[in-house]
């Protein structure tokens, strides 16, 4: 990996002067899915340098504002010793500053296990990365439901995390706005607050700009659990959640349910409904992206 050297790619961004702007791209890190080398080694020797392996997926192939390089993760690092997390993460900072221009890196769950507590704030994907790949899945799987339904549902997270979460559900929802007509914000209530002040900023704007009046829904907290009442959720979920409890859903219709967090469970769960709910996360979207570049290899 160390003589990878990739372009900075270029891409429309819709600014307000239409000016272009360079596409960041976003190191996928995540382990081998091949069956024959999911038990491989990153090294056959000991006294062998560890290298990874990347490829590069265009924004064409992406379909988003984002370049995407592919780097697979071997299971293990030597033999079947586990990877030391200094050495691994010494290898990852190599193909980051190999790849030109803007670039940001995306951990599988796995691979972050690898790296261990040490060095996840290091790897932590910045937030204007992580909004780049929710905009691309957004129009990717719910851009057409979205002008046709013209209904978000968005479950917002910890009090400390709603300013930043309707800052970026804003930016997601602008090109859809035009067409809709229902919007509901669920968000954890503190005591003390009024939701319309702390966040009229956002609140005003879809009112002035677009007509829209958000209905703002507290959780209705029992047992430290969530609740969100017995009115069902349509359209498009928007869910920055990271606690297990889901709303209850329509089921005369298809539903769109974006995991902000790729949690497995709420998957299972989405899963089970016999296919009207349509379960989609950032995980399963690169995952996407990279396994459909392999079909097309073969």
């Amino acid at each position: 990996m160390g003589n990878l050297k990739i372009e900075p790619l270029r891409f429309q961004m819709g600014d307000k002067d239409g000016c272009m702007m360079e596409a960041e791209t976003i190191i996928y890190f995540h382990p081998i899915w091949e069956e024959a080398y999911k038990n491989a080694a990153a090294k056959r020797h000991w006294w062998q340098e560890v290298r990874l392996r990347g490829e590069i997926f265009s924004v064409e192939v992406t379909g988003g504002p984002f370049a995407l390089v592919d780097c697979p993760i071997p299971s293990f690092y030597y033999k079947k010793k586990a990877w030391p997390p200094k050495i691994l993460s010494e290898a990852m900072e190599t193909v980051l500053h190999n790849v030109q221009g803007m670039a940001d890196a995306w951990l599988h769950p796995t691979i972050m296990t690898y790296v261990s507590e040490i060095y996840t704030l290091r790897w932590e994907t910045r937030s204007e990365t992580k909004e780049k790949v929710f905009a691309g899945l957004l129009s990717a799987y719910a851009g057409e439901w979205l002008y046709k339904k013209g209904e978000v549902t968005v479950l917002l997270g910890k009090p400390e995390e709603t300013e930043q979460q309707m800052e970026m559900t804003r930016s997601l929802l602008t090109p859809y706005l035009p067409r809709i007509n229902r919007l509901r914000f669920f968000y954890e209530e503190v005591e003390g607050t009024d939701i319309w002040e702390e966040e009229a900023f956002f609140l005003e704007d879809y009112s002035y700009e677009y007509g829209l009046v958000p209905r703002m829904t507290p959780y209705e907290m029992k047992e430290s659990e969530r609740r969100f009442g017995r009115e069902r959720c349509g359209g498009v979920i928007l869910d920055y959640t990271k606690e297990k409890e889901m709303p209850r859903m329509k089921r005369d219709e298809q539903i769109v349910y974006l995991d902000m967090n790729s949690d497995s469970e709420k998957e299972r769960a989405c899963a089970g409904k016999n296919g009207w709910i349509l379960y989609v996360s950032p995980l399963r979207y690169l995952d996407t992206i990279v396994k459909n570049s392999y079909d097309r290899k073969t």
